[in-house]
């Protein structure tokens, strides 16, 4: 029987970027609000938005999530948003110098891994500082994944 995936009842999914943990280690997670207006907030109840390509960059002196798509909202007037427009991360100063500070000396990439909405119903962002993957750490993943399922497998079997 398949396990299931534990998810938090707590938090509303709107979009996750499964990709990241394919082409990135991932080395630590924050939690971010960011800054959206009426109309995307009302496009992202109907979770359609996309962050695979999407990435945080610094803009004066604050982060700010790069080419997120949110589509235009259906019921919207003249003053819709822009779907891939620059949106602003909320974070404390320190955690902002901590992912500055570790892009510039590091080259790590700051990724966002999961767009949602909290228990009081706010939008978040779950940001990662990543370092990227090279092909056979790739390959090494993939190794590593299918030992451990073949593993469990043989566990079960042997009983």
């Amino acid at each position: 029987m398949a396990k299931k995936k534990k998810t938090d009842p707590t938090k509303t999914m709107i979009a996750q970027n499964r990709k990241a943990y394919h082409n990135y280690f991932v080395e630590e997670t924050f939690e971010a609000g960011i800054m959206l207006t009426g109309t995307e907030v009302k496009s992202l109840r109907s979770g359609k938005a996309n962050i695979a390509e999407s990435y945080a960059a610094e803009e004066e002196g604050t982060l700010h999530l790069v080419n997120a798509y949110i589509p235009e909202y259906n019921h919207g007037n003249r003053n819709n948003h822009a779907p891939r427009r620059s949106r602003k991360l909320l974070l404390h100063r320190r955690q902002i110098n901590k992912l500055l500070g570790s892009v510039q000396k590091d080259g790590l990439t700051v990724i966002p891994l999961k767009f949602y909405f909290n228990p009081r119903g706010i939008a978040k962002v779950e940001i990662a500082l990543c370092r990227g993957k090279k092909n056979h750490d790739k390959r090494q993943t993939s190794k590593n994944r299918d030992w451990k399922r073949t593993q469990a497998r043989l566990m079960r079997e042997k009983g």
